[in-house]
């Protein structure tokens, strides 16, 4: 949103978020309580997301709770003749590890381990510093902010993998692969993050340190 002076006095300039036009909206417009709407598709347009940061914080927080027994729990188990055996992230990527598949061992841990990691720290880092750091690297979080909405889908890997892996191995009782609830966990935290990701507002990196809340 941008303050533009013109001779019937200042307007707010409102992008779209669904079609990009961009609309006029007079202060007093905005402080009604009613909401307005794009001039071409209808859509909701406002300064900024209705509470924005409260939403991130909160997906993060459920994010943060999930992560831990998204690890700790086990998110498949294999059956076959000899054994039914549970795997772990952690133990899933020493495996393949020690089978020597060193590239499917690090591609595993940076989009299982690394990435949402990453990703909650960067969000966090985004929320926190708009209230407290207005000023502070505005160019360089807004890179932040586009580079977490494009790798952050990445870490639904581990959960395409193990559908397909139930759905290719099933052979009765000589193998199966089965679910476990670690998996859902796992989801749940990259379902999070994206949610998370998808509340920020990016608009409040630019927003001057004086602008309304």
């Amino acid at each position: 949103m941008s303050r533009v002076e013109t001779p019937a006095g200042a307007v707010e300039l409102l992008g779209c978020e669904c079609c990009g036009v961009v609309s006029a909206a007079s202060p007093a417009a905005l402080a009604q309580p009613v909401r307005l709407r794009c001039p071409r598709c209808g859509h909701t347009v406002h300064p900024r997301r209705p509470l924005s940061l409260q939403r991130t914080w909160a997906y993060l927080a459920a994010s943060v709770l999930l992560y831990v027994p998204a690890n700790a729990l086990p998110i498949m188990t294999t059956v076959d003749l000899f054994e039914r055996s549970a795997h772990t992230i952690a133990g899933g990527i020493a495996e393949l590890w020690g089978d020597e598949a060193y590239g499917l061992a690090a591609i595993v841990f940076v989009a299982s381990i690394v990435v949402p990691l990453l990703k909650i720290a960067a969000l966090a880092l985004l929320a926190w510093t708009v209230p407290r750091a207005p000023g502070w690297r505005r160019l360089e979080r807004a890179r932040l902010y586009r580079v977490v909405e494009t790798v952050g889908h990445w870490s639904m890997l581990d959960v395409y993998v193990v559908v397909l892996l139930g759905g290719m191995v099933s052979f009765g009782r000589i193998a199966s692969a089965e679910p476990e609830p670690g998996l859902l966990a796992f989801a749940g935290v990259v379902v999070l993050t994206v949610l998370a990701a998808r509340s920020f507002d990016p608009r409040l990196i630019w927003q001057e340190p004086d602008g309304d809340d």
